[in-house]
């Protein structure tokens, strides 16, 4: 893909929606797939779809659909999730231990390279299998690793501390669990993880349902 293609974040949202169904089609062993099946599986509609995958060259063939696996591999390697990457977690407790649990790390080619907390009573615990460090310790295992995406799952009081010191060990991508707005420099993204805002606009759509669609 030219680096001049602006592709909209939106789309690349999409993207993952995508991938995930196709997984589980992969795990489904369903061998080839429509853009009308995949607007059936995901809501996105068929034209959306192809639009989508129209900024990033030709894919299947018309008339004939796709196949899932190539369809699949071609989109992870859009997303840049065709190789391992290592991850940076900061913070171990219930909400950084939730995360070490989670099943999905390896199907989307993530590595949880080291977990990172201040707590003296947490530091040297191991949480399935890893060891938790003392954030001082950040900026060397960071550069020993090659990592370039940090996971805050911090305090909002401490969430910024953590982005800035992640940011100077070279990292350029941050979740942030933290109901905090991060600071950070350009060329830093940062993708705001907020549970409890899901929740409240979930709220106002129970109880002011939609219009069904005549």
């Amino acid at each position: 893909m030219s680096s001049e293609i602006q592709v909209p974040l939106p789309a690349l949202e999409r993207l993952s929606t995508y991938i995930r169904c196709l997984m589980e089609l992969e795990r489904s062993e369903v061998e080839s797939v429509s853009s009308q099946d995949m607007e059936r599986y995901t809501q996105v509609s068929a034209a959306q779809f192809r639009k989508d995958l129209s900024y990033f060259g030709e894919f299947g063939k018309r008339g004939k659909g796709y196949r899932v696996s190539e369809l699949r591999e071609r989109i992870a390697a859009v997303l840049n999730i065709d190789k391992e990457q290592q991850v940076l977690l900061v913070g171990a407790g219930n909400l950084g231990s939730a995360l070490i649990a989670y099943p999905g790390w390896h199907y989307y080619r993530f590595r949880i390279a080291a977990v990172f907390d201040r707590d003296s009573e947490k530091v040297g615990s191991s949480i399935r299998n890893h060891l938790v460090l003392d954030i001082e310790r950040l900026e060397e295992i960071a550069a020993s690793v090659g990592a370039r995406i940090g996971i805050l799952a911090v305090p909002a009081r401490d969430a910024q501390s953590v982005a800035d010191r992640l940011v100077q060990a070279g990292i350029t991508g941050l979740i942030n669990f933290a109901p905090i707005k991060l600071h950070v420099p350009r060329g830093v993204t940062v993708r705001e993880v907020c549970f409890i805002c899901e929740l409240a606009v979930l709220s106002h759509q129970v109880h002011h349902p939609a219009e069904p669609e005549r």
